[in-house]
């Protein structure tokens, strides 16, 4: 992998956001060969037998670990309110909520409704480090230098699993998220692969410019909401944030400015375009 990461510098592509694209796709085909042999049917088995409502105390749990991360994070970018909110959504949490389990905080009872998602990868952004080479990381995916550096700082030092000393317990819930996570992106990863002619730059432009959202504080997306409220036949304008009929507007040109930024220069048309906006949300949670 060191010999294709020194070779790809020779021959950089022009994107200067992915100078190293040849060690990237090699990464990338690695990941994705592994995920159809391995992660994938086992997140097709998993959301097969497991009930809606367990996957759904699952998912509350890593989330409530997901929000102490957010929390530690946000004061660590010396926005105490938001630390002091994200703190509290935690407490409710764990406490009424059963460890997490019950996302006590995502009721209209209290101020907690929207969830707030920082890591080292935005503090780091924070103070500083904005622009950085687009990476692909074997095992986790898409990152960054910057990310990849947040990604081994919250893993070591922030994220509470890791501080649990029965090893046994502490892998099974390693697992356990990975699982989940995988399970929660069947539905964008495969409309990704029939959206998209090129599936990886499709991935990293759609990866980076939703990061690039995160970091500079936008509103999260709620990627459940919009799969079931968009069709095949819908489009999303990113200017005004509601979705376009297709049909009312067919006579339009399919390539407008709200999803042209998802093209490479100089490529085709893309196979359902309608589709590839949603498809771009869902994809950030790679």
């Amino acid at each position: 992998m060191a010999l294709v990461f020194l070779s790809s510098i020779v021959s950089a592509e022009e994107n200067p956001k992915d100078p190293y694209e040849g060690f990237n796709r090699g990464v990338y085909t690695f990941n994705d060969t592994l995920d159809g042999a391995i992660l994938k049917p086992i997140a097709m088995g998993y959301n097969y037998v497991t009930p809606d409502v367990a996957k759904k105390g699952v998912n509350n749990f890593y989330n409530n670990i997901t929000d102490f991360i957010t929390a530690v994070n946000s004061f660590l970018q010396l926005n105490i309110e938001q630390g002091i909110t994200d703190t509290g959504r935690v407490i409710v949490n764990s406490t009424v909520g059963l460890l997490g389990f019950v996302d006590v905080s995502s009721t209209n009872v209290n101020n907690y409704t929207e969830r707030n998602r920082e890591d080292f990868g935005t503090t780091l952004a924070h103070y500083g480090w904005r622009d950085s080479a687009y990476l692909v990381l074997p095992l986790f995916g898409p990152s960054t230098f910057r990310d990849g550096t947040g990604l081994v700082v919250d893993g070591l030092f922030i994220d509470p699993i890791g501080y649990i000393d029965n090893v046994r317990l502490r892998n099974v819930l390693y697992v356990g998220k990975v699982i989940t996570t995988r399970a929660q992106l069947l539905d964008a990863t495969n409309l990704m692969d029939d959206a998209a002619i090129d599936p990886y730059a499709f991935q990293r432009d759609s990866w980076l410019q939703i990061r690039e959202a995160q970091i500079a504080g936008k509103k999260q997306i709620d990627y459940d909401e919009y799969l079931d409220y968009l069709s095949e036949d819908d489009s999303f304008d990113f200017t005004t944030d509601k979705v376009i009929d297709a049909s009312a507007n067919e006579n339009q040109n399919t390539e407008s400015d709200s999803i042209s930024h998802f093209k490479d220069s100089g490529s085709d048309e893309f196979n359902k375009t309608s589709q590839r906006p949603l498809a771009s949300h869902l994809v950030s949670s790679l």
